[in-house]
């Protein structure tokens, strides 16, 4: 069975979490639990996450590369270092123009109602 966290007080860099893969998004879990969880993504130049939505935020952090994040059709483009929130219920791409990573963290807590 494969792990799905890594192991707790044990340092790592972020960025060798995992390759680009030709014609590929990856998703490598790095934390996995009941209230939220946190992954490592890379997307290959012309790869996207098309039309999705999410009933919670989501914290999205550049880590190399550059990335397009369309918010209900209003594009922000990320540059490594930046961050964006997407909020719960937002309709959104994103795509990758050039190969890039990032770390996506959900956190479920505090949305048993709709806001």
């Amino acid at each position: 069975m494969e792990k799905t966290e890594f192991e707790k007080s044990k340092v790592f860099i972020i960025v060798e979490i995992l390759e680009y893969i030709p014609n590929s998004v990856v998703i490598k879990t790095i934390l996995k639990k009941t209230t939220g969880n946190v992954s490592v993504i890379s997307f290959d130049s012309g790869e996207s996450l098309i039309g999705r939505t999410s009933p919670f935020d989501t914290f999205v952090q550049v880590i190399d590369g550059k990335a397009e994040i369309e918010i209900d059709n209003k594009s922000n483009l990320l540059e490594t270092g930046q961050a964006i929130i997407i909020p719960a219920h937002a309709h959104n791409t994103i795509k990758a123009n050039e190969r890039f990573k990032m770390i996506s963290t959900i956190i479920k807590s505090g949305y048993e109602e709709v806001n």
